[in-house]
């Protein structure tokens, strides 16, 4: 447990983690005190922006600052060693989607969280939208059929986003979010089969322009994801959601749910952002490890999902998640 404020520190100065330190700075008795980043001119100016000390490395900063939780915000190629320094640090963390661009280091990082009890969260800021919660009352009493995904954007203005190697694609990258929402309320995938889009003489280590997959899930529901980065730019991120005699969309900004009599609107307006944050800060606060809806044991969920769904886009053959989960 921790009395007084939370000293909390930020691994990754770039958008995501600017978009972290600002949320921080607006919740009571959080100080963020130090930033490290691999490009030192972009972790002295949030440094600056918060009043915090930068270091070199993260391991640096473990080593000068006691803080009391760590946010990890690295690309997807980068997974692995932040976490391990924390966890040997004992310092609870909050790390951002994706968890890499396999399985192997995210199960074992999952084993070395399990084995330290260490409080953990991960980004998938959907599940705390007011959206979602509310989704989720209403379709207890209505199991879903039907769930149709669609992730319409533009290529992230990253160098490391396009390439395989980088951030392992867009189902990988972004359309985990909707697969994360599709687990919460829909159930469990079983079953997957992806495609991407094939490009004439395009260099292979590029990630596909567009992707469409197929799910079937434990609860008899089958379900439709689709992205694209095809465009120059954000169409839309949204997931449908349909049961019997009810209609749910969820968007970013807000949630639509329909019946033959009435529709009901749930704005979102940032909420699911700031409540991620907030929530871990709470758990680490009390050392609650379960406080957390989505600590980094049930993100490793999402993320073998997204695996699947990117194995089966690469193959051209399906995946039957009931003989690859754990």
């Amino acid at each position: 447990m921790v009395s007084g404020s939370l000293r909390v520190a930020l691994v990754g100065a770039g958008g995501v983690g600017e978009r972290h330190a600002a949320t921080l700075a607006t919740l009571n008795d959080v100080d963020l005190v130090a930033v490290t980043d691999v490009d030192a001119a972009r972790a002295q100016a949030l440094a600056d922006e918060h009043d915090a000390r930068t270091y070199p490395t993260q391991a640096d900063l473990l080593d000068n600052e006691t803080v009391d939780a760590i946010w990890l915000c690295v690309p997807p190629f980068a997974h692995g060693q932040p976490e391990r320094l924390a966890i040997d640090a004992g310092v609870p963390f909050f790390v951002e989607k994706p968890l890499g661009l396999d399985l192997g280091t995210p199960e074992d990082i999952a084993r070395a969280v399990e084995a330290s009890a260490l409080p953990t969260a991960t980004g998938y800021h959907w599940r705390c939208m007011p959206g979602v919660e509310r989704a989720r009352e209403v379709l207890a009493g209505s199991p879903v059929r039907l769930a149709t995904g669609a992730w319409l954007d533009k290529v992230p203005p990253v160098a490391w986003w396009t390439s395989r190697s980088g951030s392992g694609g867009q189902l990988n990258e972004q359309a985990t979010h909707l697969v994360d929402v599709m687990r919460a309320l829909v159930g469990e995938p079983v079953h997957v089969l992806a495609a991407g889009a094939r490009v004439a003489d395009r260099d292979p280590e590029l990630v596909d322009p567009a992707t469409a997959a197929v799910l079937s899930f434990d609860t008899g529901a089958v379900a439709t994801l689709a992205a694209t980065s095809a465009l120059a730019w954000k169409e839309s991120a949204a997931l449908t959601l349909v049961a019997d005699g009810l209609w749910v969309q969820i968007g970013e900004t807000s949630t639509v749910l329909r019946w033959s009599d009435r529709v009901e609107e749930v704005p979102d307006e940032g909420a699911g952002k700031v409540r991620v944050d907030a929530e871990f800060c709470a758990a680490v606060r009390s050392g609650d490890a379960g406080a957390v809806r989505v600590p980094y044991a049930e993100a490793l969920r999402t993320h073998r999902v997204g695996i699947a769904l990117t194995e089966s886009a690469v193959a051209g053959s399906p995946v039957d998640l009931r003989t690859s989960d754990e």
